[in-house]
């Protein structure tokens, strides 16, 4: 299964019986943005899911924005709102792929690869002038199994280690502004950890919000990695939200094996006792 489904192929398949919809839309300035723009309207058949309250952990203070969610409990949710084992997923946002990605990658964590990002989300349902409604969707409860995949994260204890050892690399998806350590309006600290290298998530859309070609993506992270293989790579941002477009992006160039560092900045800058690096330089 492809990474990305079109508004026009998923318009055909709309009401078929084991396509779950998921409105993944979100603010990280307003919480319930996402909620109320669902309540206005959605694509017809979707569920909402919420960044902080379904596709997120607990937070303690130490663990980041968005820690990865206990996975017996994302199991449960994702059964409670009707998506089973064998269901086909596609998750849509309006921000280029940055919340829909973020489910696309916890679903595959779980062991579910039936799952798509809506190229282009609600902006290019929009404008292909698919119906939308404000019905809320109601799915029946189902059985979702997880197989989850321990090697598709890593903490932040290996992070450290990695200071050192410089067994693969971190590859950070903020903006390079953030990166730099300058204007971070989010976390309490700014910069970046020290041999991380740059890559901005919104580098992986067009001008039209939808994903670059494969081979332009392969392209650009070929680039931008050197000579590191994707699967040398570990994927972070501020909070594990913005690195899962990465790791939809890399997967879209059919470069795989990256893995995400859940904790992100958010985690790794809470203890004082981890180095900071500041500037724009790539290692």
């Amino acid at each position: 299964m492809t990474p990305l489904i079109t508004a026009t192929a998923l318009a055909s398949n709309l009401g078929t019986s084991k396509l779950v919809i998921v409105d993944c839309r979100h603010d990280l300035q307003d919480s319930e943005a996402g909620l109320r723009a669902y309540q206005a309207a959605h694509l017809p058949g979707a569920i909402h899911l919420h960044l902080d309250k379904d596709l997120s952990g607990i937070k303690t203070g130490e663990n980041g924005r968005h820690p990865l969610p206990d996975p017996v409990q994302l199991a449960q949710c994702f059964a409670d709102n009707g998506i089973s084992s064998d269901s086909t997923v596609v998750a849509y946002d309006a921000q280029g792929g940055m919340y829909a990605a973020r489910l696309w990658w916890l679903l595959r964590w779980l062991g579910h690869d039936a799952v798509q990002v809506l190229d282009g989300g609600w902006q290019a349902w929009l404008a292909a002038g698919y119906p939308t409604t404000q019905d809320a969707a109601q799915r029946p409860a189902a059985q979702f199994t997880q197989q989850i995949r321990p090697a598709y994260f890593v903490g932040v204890e290996e992070v450290k280690a990695n200071l050192l050892s410089k067994e693969f690399l971190v590859v950070d998806a903020r903006a390079p502004g953030r990166f730099a350590g300058e204007g971070e309006t989010i976390d309490p600290v700014a910069g970046h950890i020290p041999g991380a290298r740059n890559r901005f998530f919104q580098d992986n859309l067009d001008a039209d919000g939808r994903f670059k070609s494969a081979e332009a993506l392969r392209s650009a992270w070929q680039a931008a990695l050197k000579d590191h293989s994707a699967s040398q790579t570990v994927q972070q941002c501020g909070s594990g939200v913005t690195a899962c477009h990465n790791l939809l992006a890399l997967e879209i160039a059919g470069m795989s094996g990256a893995r995400l560092y859940p904790g992100s900045w958010s985690e790794w800058c809470a203890d004082a006792t981890r180095p900071v690096a500041t500037g724009n330089g790539q290692d």
